[in-house]
């Protein structure tokens, strides 16, 4: 039987989709890529804010009209709008056969085969649960890197935020599991583990009563085949001595760190529910720097938080100037309903937080590509991603980039190369850029070169830079 999977959202819902797949491909249900040859849809879906309920949404009202045309035999909702809005998605998409909640994901076949018998079923569990599934996920990244969620769920309660109550509280998943699962990753081709959860910086202090994500990266670093360990998701308040100790010793961890801070005026942070004042976000930023001198720093920024000023939104200005961050997002404030921030005075037009979304990120460009040109004339190590197609350039990542997020750099060499495989290069240029192919560097010297085993065909991901901005 053919099955289609869609899934949508964040990296840590890949996760979760790779899991079903992996129970899926066990099954022997074959994956097909048209929703006209699937017999079963499935659609992890998000809402986290509204443009991505708006797209979660859309996506099930259109594979819902190929079950009306009589060919789909199968439509199943799973993830965080599944979770929220279960309920509503059986009462007004009837097309819908079955709803699986966020810790539900593990009762995956058995939603599909009460739908295929023709029972519509509503399947939860306590959010404060992880699932436990025994078949291997189904990586879908390529082949060479891979995405490790090491806990689930939040404490933090941030104001603007809808996580704690569709995933839960924070719990961390033991550690020997998550060795089993990256080495099992090793052992299929993965030489990138990226490290993700809700907080990446608190994972064991639920299970072994004090922060453990340094002990964990110890081991993983003994994994062999396993060549870059790259951190996301680490907030700035929860960041300790050990982990900068273990960042700055082993050799596989990159240097880069994902710091989402949101803010940096007092007022804001305190109304978000942040656990930082703008002082020590400045401090933490230093002590990093200081300790990691080549450590690249990303982090995301809300603006147009209910209240912010016009002063407010230059302070944050001048901060990003100050900071010099290596990479940066903006995001405008969505409202979402049952958060504390969407109940707030003063909420801000549409136009102004785009306004001040666009300020923040010609600031940012100015900064990056002031970064990039700092980089000519250095060597640096990039992993292959893929091929320009009709072209003798590769598109890759250094440590400093992260998948998806951030930018890519081109590799001009006659070798032929595959995904995954690492070469050292020299930068020779940087190259001028608008938003839409912001921190483009180009590289060429082609140096060391070393093979890895490939596990991924070559794939053209040109464009790419089109859509990650900074």
């Amino acid at each position: 039987m053919n099955i289609l999977f869609i899934s949508l959202g964040c990296d840590k819902n890949l996760v979760d989709t790779e899991v079903m797949l992996g129970m899926l491909a066990s099954r022997g249900y074959q994956m097909v890529e048209e929703e006209t040859q699937a017999d079963v849809i499935v659609i992890n879906t998000c809402c986290f804010v509204h443009d991505a309920k708006e797209e979660s949404i859309q996506n099930i009202l259109e594979m819902a009209e190929y079950k009306k045309e009589g060919r789909l035999k199968a439509l199943i909702v799973t993830g965080c709008l599944a979770q929220r809005y279960r309920q509503e998605i059986l009462d007004e998409i009837p097309e819908v056969d079955a709803v699986l909640g966020t810790t539900a994901y593990d009762k995956i076949l058995d939603a599909i085969d009460e739908a295929l018998k023709g029972h519509h079923t509503l399947t939860l569990a306590d959010t404060d649960l992880l699932p436990e599934v025994e078949t291997k996920r189904l990586v879908t990244t390529g082949g060479h890197f891979a995405y490790l969620k090491i806990a689930e769920g939040c404490d933090k309660h941030c104001t603007y935020c809808i996580i704690p109550k569709i995933r839960g509280n924070f719990r961390s998943v033991p550690m020997e599991q998550l060795l089993s699962e990256a080495e099992y990753l090793a052992e299929q081709g993965v030489k990138e583990l990226i490290l993700v959860a809700q907080e990446t910086t608190l994972y064991g202090k639920d299970l072994y009563g004090e922060k453990s994500l340094h002990k964990l990266l110890r081991e993983l670093c003994k994994i062999s085949g396993i060549r870059w360990i790259r951190i996301l998701y680490c907030y700035p308040e929860e960041i300790y001595d050990e982990l900068i100790q273990t960042i700055k010793e082993e050799p596989k961890i990159c240097h880069y760190l994902d710091l989402p801070i949101q803010h940096a005026n007092d007022e804001i942070l305190k109304r978000m529910g942040r656990r930082t004042t703008k002082q020590e976000l400045i401090d933490i930023i230093s002590k990093l720097r200081r300790e990691i001198p080549d450590i690249a720093l990303r982090t995301t920024l809300i603006t147009g938080f209910p209240g912010e000023t016009k002063e407010q939104h230059e302070e944050l200005m001048e901060f990003v100037d100050e900071m010099e961050f290596d990479r940066l997002g903006v995001f405008t404030y969505s409202p979402e309903e049952d958060t504390a921030a969407a109940r707030m005075e003063g909420q801000i037009e549409e136009e102004v937080k785009e306004e001040r979304q666009a300020e923040l990120m010609e600031l940012q460009q100015e900064i990056a590509f002031d970064t990039a040109e700092n980089m000519v004339g250095k060597e640096v190590l990039v992993m292959i991603e893929g091929k320009v197609a009709d072209e003798n350039a590769y598109v890759g990542r250094t440590y400093r980039d992260a998948p998806n997020v951030d930018g890519l750099i081109f590799v001009n060499t006659e070798e032929e190369l595959m995904s995954g495989d690492f070469a050292k290069v020299k930068v020779s240029g940087a190259v001028d850029y608008d938003c839409s192919v912001s921190g483009l560097i180009c590289f060429s010297g082609f140096g060391d070169h070393v093979h890895f085993a490939h596990g991924a065909v070559p794939v053209c991901l040109y464009g790419i830079f089109v859509i990650t901005l900074l």
